[in-house]
This record gives structure tokens, sequence and C-alpha cells, in this order.
């Protein structure tokens, strides 16, 4: 299943509210809401506007995280990674 940048969370749907929220995030990147380089809204801000626990919000990022999209600076939020530049050689 492919989600937009538009979607919601499909709570009684086939796919787990994490992963729906990390495609939607996704999207939304994609699109270019967040810049890179820029941070992308906070955890609370994401729970509240989404309705997830706060443990489902910081699984999607994680996911996120390990697939190079974001990355995390402590103490200063989440920010969207900058394009990887293909390697010289």
């Amino acid at each position: 299943m492919e989600f937009g940048p538009d979607d919601q969370i499909d709570y009684d749907g086939p796919v787990t509210p994490y992963k729906q929220l990390a495609a939607i995030l996704k999207a939304r990147i994609l699109r270019g809401d967040w810049l890179p380089n820029r941070p992308i809204p906070s955890e609370a801000r994401l729970v509240q506007e989404y309705g997830l626990a706060r443990t489902t919000v910081r699984r999607a990022i994680q996911v996120l995280v390990d697939e190079g999209i974001l990355f995390v600076m402590p103490q200063r939020g989440t920010f969207v990674s900058p394009p990887s530049t293909p390697a010289q050689g």
C-alpha cells in the first residue's frame, strides 16, 4: 500500500500505524514540505496532528532514520537528511 502526503492514519487498516505514518512523512518530504537540513515537526506536534501515541511516532521516525531520510540531533530535534550524492570514481 502506498500513502500520500495528505493521507490520514487508518487505525483499522491492514498496515500498522507507525508504518503508515512513516510513509506519510516520507511523502511529505518528497513533496517538499520540509527541506534538507531543516527540522520536521516535533514528536509532540506529530502526536497531536495524527492522534497517535508518542511511542508510535518515535517508531515511525526511527524507520526513516534507518532509511537515511531523517537524522536526529540530540537536544535539537529531527531533521531531513540532505540528498545523497552518487559516489564518484
